[in-house]
């Protein structure tokens, strides 16, 4: 136990946190069992470690992170050290990569039964490996989202402002006048395209090459999150590799499931379910027509966010593309999002057309479709808004 407490301090003493996650003051910290969500590299470890930080003194050993990679715990069950933990004065157990685990759901819950004054906060990764069957941990825990930067809380920390997060309502209601209080302050599109190229995942913080350090978390969430988690067999590896490539060099967003099938040599029944492997590890992003949903083909596959894109280093991307993928991505996360009757036209929430183009493209449309301009700061009429405005919403 020691050596955990010792970690801990360390790790406490090395943690910064240059911009506030929104999420921290999202959750209620009351509860018992919190799970923490997101794909690799979204800073899973640094928000438990930043929520001890600003909560706990670590000498006072009453909040510990522990991290299930350790091989301690293959040896030990989390209900032993939870016993320990709170017999030395514990209060809260931060718990990172709880997948990690053996019947880590079996072992929360069993904590959770034991231990009715233990707080615990546990992360794990994107990729569902049974959870929607495990209803009893469902029924305890209370999980949050975690999510890369938005393209706001970059801007705040590159200039070191604090613009506030808007509703879509808001956008499309009073685009002008959240513009008016943004661009006398900043120029967003100075900063758009480092976003595009590194800004979504927060460890280009790091004194480290940010290419680099990410294709090593895409290997990970495929090696790791999707074949672990969904106990398929390494000979498959290479299939869903060369599957997210041909994904990422194609000249169109409209999966051609037969032809990808025949490339990676499997079924198009398996080029299926490698698609929504893929979606749940935030790697790609599946669009379908309104009404319909997986296991029907999606009517668009896009790169979960531009950062994977250039990461991929993918020539035959078009800006439109990389355009429709920074969209998507803004808006996933709290709204319904359906491929539009055409290219570049997207349906939100059942009652919304929005149309992203460049700012010098003439589009045939009604007067009620928003145009997502992007080459732009700011938009020309009622009915268009600056594109990296979206990013504003989370």
């Amino acid at each position: 136990m020691e050596t955990f407490f010792q970690t801990h301090a360390y790790l406490i003493e090395h943690t910064s946190a240059p911009v506030r996650r929104a999420l921290m003051d999202t959750i209620d910290w009351s509860y018992r069992l919190i799970g923490i969500r997101g794909p690799r590299g979204v800073g899973r470890t640094a928000f438990l470690l930043t929520y001890a930080k600003e909560n706990f003194d670590s000498r006072l050993r009453q909040c510990l992170y522990v991290n299930m990679n350790s091989f301690y715990f293959q040896g030990r069950k989390l209900v032993d050290f939870a016993g320990d933990f709170i017999k030395a004065g514990g209060q809260v157990l931060l718990i990172d990569q709880a997948f990690k685990l053996p019947n880590w759901r079996e072992q929360l819950i069993e904590c959770y039964e034991r231990f009715p004054y233990l707080r615990i906060v546990y992360s794990t990764t994107s990729v569902r490996g049974g959870e929607n069957d495990h209803t009893e941990l469902n029924s305890i825990a209370r999980q949050y989202w975690l999510h890369g930067f938005s393209f706001r809380e970059f801007i705040n920390l590159q200039t070191g402002e604090n613009f506030r997060a808007y509703t879509l309502k808001e956008l499309l209601e009073d685009h002008k006048g959240i513009l008016k209080s943004i661009l006398p302050k900043v120029r967003p599109w100075e900063y758009f395209q480092q976003y595009l190229h590194h800004g979504y995942y927060p460890f280009f913080l790091e004194n480290r090459n940010f290419t680099e350090n990410l294709l090593r978390a895409m290997n990970t969430m495929i090696e790791v999150d999707i074949l672990f988690i969904k106990q398929i067999e390494l000979k498959y590896l290479e299939r869903i590799k060369k599957l997210l490539y041909l994904l990422a060099v194609s000249d169109s967003p409209s999966p051609n499931v037969s032809r990808l099938a025949e490339e990676i040599g499997t079924s198009r029944a398996t080029v299926m379910n490698y698609l929504k492997y893929l979606e749940e590890a935030r790697l790609v992003n599946l669009i379908y027509k309104e009404g319909e949903s997986f296991p029907k083909k999606p009517a668009a596959v896009l790169l979960h966010n531009p950062n994977l894109i250039y990461s991929i280093y993918s020539p035959e991307i078009s800006e439109q593309q990389i355009m429709e993928t920074f969209f998507v991505n803004s808006l996933w996360r709290h709204h319904t999002v359906n491929r539009g009757k055409r290219d570049t036209l997207y349906r939100i929430n059942s009652n919304t057309d929005i149309c992203v183009c460049d700012r010098s493209k003439r589009v045939k449309s009604d007067p009620y479709t928003v145009l997502a301009r992007y080459n732009t700061e700011v938009g020309r009429g009622d009915n268009e808004i600056p594109l990296w405005l979206f990013g504003f919403l989370y």
